[in-house]
């Protein structure tokens, strides 16, 4: 079955709390906070929040997602025929967010080193690039604060631009001679450093990038005395592909606002992108 972000931020329109403990009381899976929130966006997308046990959210969420991820390799999942969508949990909102060794993404790309082949042949392997959807949580004591969907293309640059920092990193620290180097899809791996040839060196990039509150934020008319504030951030010409239906939805809803704003493309911040800002505060 189909899913999308609209039907996702309906679904969010309708709850009565956004405190995780309470959603996931007595769940063992989820006790991890983190987990937790992943399990949350699984379940607005699969509209199975209300489903009693996790073995049913589990098979509920089969039915909307094409890939679940793993914690080492992006992204956190898929849906069918649909978006890639990473979830990031952070405290503060206008701090960064660790994306560790994967750089910001404005499309998820099929060739992407980084990524599972089990990834690639989601959705029966017939894509060459996703778009995908930052969802960024502002978690407080199990409570959610401010959340976040936001479109790669209206955040990240394209993947030349970190492509082109790596790899210039790389290339600097190869010139080191007296090194001896392994293949490796981080910036470096040096091996039989010692005269036993026993130690081994990996050199990573820990990519990190501003969250969307602090990027997009003065957008938002932020209230911080809201018990909970949800905003996502979208293309004008990605809303129109969403389903009439859907958009139909979620415009008759009285609970949420969408408003046309400008933001500055990720490639070239001389030129503006028209947008959709559509917010839920309660």
């Amino acid at each position: 079955m189909e899913t999308n972000l609209l039907k996702a931020f309906n679904n969010i329109s309708n709850l009565d709390t956004f405190t995780l403990k309470e959603l996931y009381s007595g769940q063992n899976r989820v006790n991890n906070v983190g987990t937790a929130l992943e399990y949350f966006i699984k379940d607005m997308f699969s509209s199975s929040i209300e489903m009693v046990g996790l073995e049913n959210k589990d098979r509920a969420h089969s039915v909307y997602l094409s890939y679940l991820g793993n914690q080492n390799n992006p992204p956190d999942f898929i849906l069918k025929d649909g978006d890639a969508v990473e979830v990031k949990k952070i405290i503060t909102i206008v701090g960064d967010i660790a994306l560790n060794s994967s750089y910001p993404k404005s499309k998820l790309h099929s060739d992407d080193v980084r990524i599972l082949q089990s990834c690639r042949d989601s959705d029966g392997g017939n894509w060459d690039e996703k778009d995908i959807l930052y969802t960024v949580g502002s978690v407080i004591e199990s409570k959610i604060k401010v959340l976040w969907f936001v479109y790669g293309n209206c955040y990240a640059a394209d993947r030349e631009v970190y492509e082109r920092t790596f790899n210039s990193i790389s290339s600097k620290v190869h010139e080191i001679d007296y090194l001896e180097f392994a293949d490796t899809n981080e910036i470096a791996g040096a091996r039989n450093i010692d005269p036993l040839g026993i130690t081994y060196l990996r050199v990573r990039g820990m990519w990190g990038i501003q969250t969307p509150h602090k990027v997009f934020g003065s957008l938002t008319g932020f209230n911080n005395d809201s018990e909970f504030s949800a905003y996502a951030l979208v293309l004008n010409e990605k809303y129109q592909t969403f389903p009439e239906d859907d958009r139909r939805a979620i415009e008759a809803n009285p609970k949420i606002n969408i408003r046309d704003v400008e933001i500055k493309s990720p490639n070239n911040p001389a030129v503006y992108l028209n947008a959709k800002l559509i917010s839920f505060v309660k």
